[in-house]
């Protein structure tokens, strides 16, 4: 045996805990809850792979009751029995450890705890290095210059002086102050109206408990005088229920818990028969075990060498093996009409199309694959072509001409396939019957392309909404990455039947056979992510996210992108033709300046101009060895007074401009319609935010006199105008609700201008005699806090010393403490979790927040301090957008909802109707939180109309 080094304590009972609830629920192939199992071994498999340790021990509870229950039968006796899905696990988790060939430390009478300090503190003493793996703060007790914790959750190491800042005292005194504070989790009593902070403070000061108690008539607070002197016994009560038994026998010794090499057989039978596919891969990467006889890296085989069933290692269900399907090639109307039968028995089919564009309005329909269940799927044909005189395309010859990418040119439909009107005919009933589910990924773009046809999805649902609804931010929901995370599986490509570049058609020149592989396993892996993902809303408590908010917001959407927007085109000609006069102005202004020309589009050139030529300082290097020249290299320069790079600065927004709107928009008018369909992406963001796509109408900048331009060529039909609904300040209100801010739900409901009270609380200025310039500081000020701002970027923003701008956030929190209180407890909520809620449920995850880059966990933090109010605010559009078409159907007006900017929504109504849909319209949207929600605030919502967009908002 080797000699005790380094010891590895993993505090197995509250890593069980913690991934129990921390991880979505998993089932394994017979059904058996592996959630906690899953992420014990995820990081047993972490710690085995990285530790030096020599020794290592998993410690265990081995029973609710302890000594510490014959002191005080209360202890503890406020904690619920484990949940019904945990408690099958305890026995897997030490099978696990097992497998791991990993000692296991558990002892009756006795908490997992005392046998780790016991454990801990005797082999200190023979010198060896000790790590406690946990985040329990019960175990800061036990740290000193040889032994230290390292938490489960992000590997940070938890030292002294990370001790004496939770606690505000050295390791040592944790057991006085936590003797003081008391404990309501476990039900551990303390003295009443003593917290931590208050606790430290009196131990500094008197140097421990007995010494406090004994001169407690000393303490000046007469509340707290009273009563410390009235519970002293229950204050010396709790130190022996918080402090850790250090004298119990080391049995098993030392000896026993030397590392030893698992039995590969044994592991991989384990890992096999949970399920854990990518554990399974990473020990094979860490050769932990070796892979399996005839399979690849990371593929075991069962018994029978046939792969095993698997659940997948983030679902709720069971996930059989994919593989080839059974798919069939439907080219009659006798197969087509067996398919829809099986569908009706099932009550449930999945369905997708394939198109010949990824413009959903524009888009030709080519097929339609349906799925009934998994590894049975289908591909109806409707409209491939082949090049006449060719009997299937060759993507490597000369057949892959533009016309064939294009569709025209000398094509034919190919043969063996149902009219399209014949096979739509057929579906339609199947599609709109209430009694069976239509299940789609990303269904929005199915259902305006079925909609072209007059086919309607009715009721439906969407797996990559219920993707975006579970681990929103956590990763993107497409379906190839989906199939990958939750199936392990690699699906076709568009490129591998399509081809790539010059040689890519569009996928009516697609061979059938290749088009059946292809789309039938859509179908397929979208029925099986069905399975999968929908049983977690209810144990994940999302499923009223999903079904109040996201999923019936598709059709909507769907309208919204139907109908589209008018543009002038000759306005936007006039535009660009404008923008670049402008461009050419700016250009010899900006030659001048530097006293040559160059490429002023080339960061390179403006690089070598700016800090080369020019001499200013600040420039950063780029990882090519260039000068960074990015936008917020340019404001600080020229907010230090200088010409040239404004003028950079200037002519960048004109080219923007017109590359991006005033040239595109003309390019993306449809010519069915004459009106630009931008569309909208439902799962893009982390916070339930829309984002607007082809052309993009959120990024018009509308505080400048360019971007109110470019929405002067939104117009309105003729007798019509564009209406223009907007919440006011809804980040700043939602803030004052979750933050408990009085002062500021009191201004709000008072109507009062918000900037100027932040104003006159911050900077002492009456509010009678507020000057413009104050009051701009203090908006920068308000709706900085909401992105958690710091001192170096408000001070950029305001153009002012950091040191100023850190006394104004500081004067800030002094006047809202509430609010520092929020931020707080959200960056904490998320670094337990990974993700942080909006009031209404919305999981917004963060998964920088444990991050080891400073830059990209600060990052993380300010995002968790505004997701839940951007969330929220997302979550209350949604709920209007979703009210609104009703509401206007039931009142016989005929507007139509066209865009959501943010805040905003905008609609296209009849002159004469204008008055009555914006009043409806503003009711609806300052009353979409009820009944869920009762702010403390009021929304507003303004209103403005015009026959353009610019003169509407």
């Amino acid at each position: 045996m080797s000699a005790l080094k380094h010891l590895f304590l993993i505090d197995g009972s509250g890593f069980i805990f913690r991934a129990f609830y921390a991880l979505p629920p998993m089932t394994r192939p017979d059904g058996t809850p592996v959630n906690a199992v899953y992420g014990f071994v995820n990081m047993l498999t972490q710690t085995l792979g990285a530790t030096d340790a020599d020794h290592v021990a998993v410690v265990f509870d081995a029973g609710r009751k302890t000594f510490r229950n014959e002191i005080y039968p209360a202890y503890k006796a406020n904690r619920s029995e484990p949940p019904e899905d945990l408690v099958p696990q305890f026995p897997l988790i030490r099978e696990a450890t097992e497998a791991y060939n990993v000692a296991m430390l558990e002892r009756e009478g006795f908490e997992a705890d005392d046998l780790i300090a016991s454990y801990a503190g005797a082999a200190a003493e023979t010198g060896a290095e000790v790590t406690i793996v946990s985040s329990d703060k019960d175990l800061m007790q036990l740290l000193r210059d040889r032994v230290l914790m390292q938490d489960p959750k992000d590997n940070s190491v938890i030292d002294l002086e990370k001790v004496n800042k939770k606690f505000g005292v050295p390791p040592d005194k944790v057991v006085d102050v936590q003797a003081l504070a008391g404990d309501s989790t476990d039900n551990v009593p303390g003295v009443p109206g003593i917290g931590v902070k208050t606790a430290a403070q009196l131990i500094l000061e008197y140097g421990d408990l007995d010494s406090l108690l004994a001169r407690a008539d000393e303490i000046k607070q007469k509340k707290r005088r009273e009563n410390l002197i009235e519970y002293a016994d229950q204050a010396r009560l709790s130190r022996e229920l918080v402090r850790l038994r250090v004298d119990l026998d080391i049995d098993p010794p030392f000896e026993a818990l030397a590392v030893r090499k698992p039995d590969p057989a044994r592991l991989r039978a384990f890992l096999e028969q949970q399920g854990f596919k990518s554990i399974l891969k990473r020990v094979e990467a860490l050769h932990i075990v070796n892979n399996g006889p005839g399979s690849g890296p990371g593929q075991g085989g069962g018994a029978s060498g046939q792969p095993a069933a698997a659940t997948d290692d983030r679902s709720g269900g069971t996930a059989s093996a994919v593989g080839k399907g059974d798919y069939e090639l439907v080219d009659t109307l006798d197969r087509l009409d067996a398919w829809i039968a099986r569908a009706y028995q099932a009550g449930r089919v999945a369905v997708d199309t394939e198109t010949t564009s990824l413009d959903a309005v524009r888009a030709e329909l080519v097929g339609v694959s349906l799925s009934v269940e998994p590894g049975a799927a289908c591909y109806v044909p409707l409209a491939h072509k082949e090049r006449a005189g060719q009997g299937q395309l060759d993507f490597a010859g000369e057949g892959t001409d533009d016309d064939a990418k294009d569709g025209a040119g000398a094509a034919r439909l190919v043969a063996g396939q149902i009219s399209r009107e014949d096979a739509l005919d057929r579906l339609r009933p199947l599609l709109a019957d209430p009694g069976v589910l239509k299940i789609g990924h990303n269904l929005k773009y199915d259902a305006l392309v079925l909609a072209r046809h007059g086919l309607e999805l009715h009721p439906f649902d969407d797996t990559m909404i219920l993707s975006y609804v579970l681990e929103g931010g956590a990763h993107g929901h497409g379906m190839d990455e989906l199939a990958q995370l939750h199936l392990g599986h690699t699906t076709i490509k568009f490129k591998d039947v399509a081809g790539i570049g010059r040689q890519q058609v569009t996928f009516d020149f697609v061979p059938l056979e290749k088009a059946c592989e292809y789309a039938a396993e859509d179908a397929d892996i979208t029925l099986r992510l069905h399975d999968l993902l929908k049983p977690r809303l209810s144990p994940e408590k999302v499923t009223t996210v999903y079904e109040t908010m996201d999923r019936p917001l598709v059709p909507v959407v769907v309208e919204m992108e139907r109908a589209g927007i008018k543009v002038d085109r000759d306005e936007l000609e006039r535009l660009s033709t404008d923008f670049a006069a402008r461009m050419d102005g700016l250009a010899d202004e900006i030659y001048r300046l530097a006293g040559r020309e160059f490429t002023i589009a080339s960061p390179k050139q403006l690089g070598e101009i700016l800090f080369d030529e020019m001499g200013f300082a600040g420039g950063k290097k780029t990882k090519s060895g260039g000068h960074s020249t990015g936008a917020d290299i340019l404001e600080d320069l020229a907010a230090e007074g200088h010409e040239f790079p404004q003028r950079i600065l200037d002519w960048r927004q004109l080219a923007k401009l017109k590359s991006t709107y005033s040239d595109a928009l003309v390019a993306q008018i449809n010519p069915e319609t004459g009106r630009v369909h931008t569309s909208y992406s439902l799962a893009a963001t982390s916070t339930g935010r829309l984002a607007s796509t082809e052309p993009n109408l959120q990024n018009i900048p509308i505080r400048t006199e360019e971007g109110r331009k470019i929405r002067k060529a939104f117009v309105a039909e003729k007798g019509h105008v564009l209406l223009s609904v907007d919440y006011s300040q809804i980040e700043l209100r939602l803030l004052a609700h979750v933050a408990g801010i009085e002062k500021l739900q009191e201004a709000f409901r008072d109507g009062a201008d918000i900037h100027a009270m932040t104003a006159s609380q911050v900077f002492g200025v009456d509010m009678a005699a507020m000057d413009p310039q104050t009051r701009r500081r203090a908006k920068a000020i308000n709706f900085g806090i909401i992105y958690g701002i710091s001192p170096f970027g408000l001070a950029r923003q305001l153009a002012i010393p950091q040191s100023e701008a850190r006394a104004y956030i500081e004067t800030y929190f002094e006047r809202y403490p509430g609010i520092q209180d929020y931020m707080e407890g959200m960056k904490a909520y998320c670094r337990e979790h990974g993700y942080v809620k909006t009031i209404f449920g919305r999981k917004c995850h963060v998964p920088g927040i444990r991050d080891k880059s400073a830059a990209r966990r600060n990052f993380s933090e300010r995002a968790a301090i505004n997701a839940p109010l951007q969330g929220a605010a997302a979550d209350i559009i949604r709920r209007a957008m979703i009210r609104v078409p009703p509401a206007l159907a039931e009142a016989g007006l005929q507007a139509r909802m066209l865009l959501q900017v943010h805040d905003e929504l905008l609609f296209e109504v009849p002159r004469a109707e204008l008055e009555e849909t914006s009043a409806l319209v503003k009711t609806v949207m300052e009353h979409a939180t009820l009944p869920a929600i009762q702010l403390d605030v009021p929304l507003v919502a303004d209103t403005g109309a015009g026959a353009n967009w610019s003169d509407a908002h």
